[in-house]
């Protein structure tokens, strides 16, 4: 079985040939850093969707290392900017919170078709597999498919899951979730939300409901609010997470779908613009294809 690192290497690999490749020829043009060089750096950058903050950073960061004679090769300005952006991700916090007293509640977000019922089902066995008692609350009860679906996909990893009949209240669903976790012992309860609704008001207001529910039956829950997100979409998941963030008080980010993506860099974008942590990343289909984030594997994949 390929190692996480070989997964990664192997998922990003149009990244790779967009961020690498793009930002090497640039950088091997032959000439000094001078404006015009770092103005197609800068652009290079952006086409790898890093986003235009972080990539004028980066390309300022770049200038003022040469000119203060920290490199002067193409593969030493390389090895400036892989480091410059793995110290840049290392700074966010992407430990997942846990409850020390009782159930641990995550609250797991996302607009349909980003891979939000998948990504649910990678998480639950990814901690069943580590020893974990899991349940999932199917809260998504606004889509006629949403709560067959996350059933489906609850039976195959063989953890147990609270459901209503379509068209039901989430928020009823959320308490009955919560206080059968608290009645089985169960470690972890992951909560499955709609997707989409009517308008965007009435989707954050059914979040809202679901975690006033979940504090109330147990002080401090949700422990954490993930949005999933899309890596394919680039800069769209930027606005989604902004949007999202307004709304709910969300901890940290679930990409989806990295592999065989153009726009990795968007983890970077993440970072500059709206300083979500990500936390775990989707490499694949398969409940197995899931890891959680790590800033030296993804840069190492990246410039590798």
């Amino acid at each position: 079985m390929p190692s996480f690192f070989e997964k990664l290497k192997s998922g990003l690999t149009k990244t790779r040939e967009k961020f690498g490749q793009t930002i090497r020829a640039v950088l091997t043009l032959g000439r000094g850093l001078d404006e015009s060089t770092l103005e197609e750096l800068t652009e290079a950058l952006i086409a790898a969707d890093v986003g235009p903050r972080a990539a004028e950073r980066m390309a300022r960061d770049v200038e003022r290392a040469y000119r203060a004679g920290k490199f002067s090769s193409t593969d030493e300005a390389l090895a400036f900017l892989k480091k410059d952006m793995c110290e840049s991700l290392k700074r966010w916090d992407t430990a997942m919170k846990w409850n020390p007293a009782g159930p641990t509640v995550w609250l797991v977000a996302g607009v349909n078709g980003v891979g939000k019922t998948t990504s649910i089902a990678k998480l639950a066995k990814y901690y069943k597999d580590r020893k974990k008692r899991v349940m999932i609350a199917a809260c998504d009860t606004y889509r006629a498919a949403a709560v067959d679906q996350i059933a489906i996909w609850a039976e195959r990893i063989g953890v147990e899951i609270i459901k209503h009949q379509s068209g039901g209240d989430p928020a009823a669903v959320a308490y009955d979730a919560i206080e059968a976790a608290v009645a089985r012992k169960v470690d972890l309860l992951i909560v499955d939300t709609a997707g989409r609704l009517h308008t965007k008001d009435h989707l954050m207001r059914e979040l809202s409901k679901i975690e006033k529910v979940l504090e109330r039956r147990l002080p401090g829950a949700p422990h954490e609010v993930l949005l999933v997100l899309d890596a394919t979409t680039g800069q769209n998941a930027v606005q989604q997470a902004r949007l999202f963030h307004e709304s709910i008080r969300l901890t940290g980010l679930f990409l989806s779908k990295l592999d065989g993506t153009a726009k990795g860099g968007i983890v970077v974008g993440m970072r500059d613009q709206i300083d979500l942590p990500v936390k775990f990343v989707g490499l694949g289909e398969k409940p197995d294809d899931i890891e959680p984030f790590d800033a030296q594997q993804f840069t190492d994949a990246i410039f590798s």
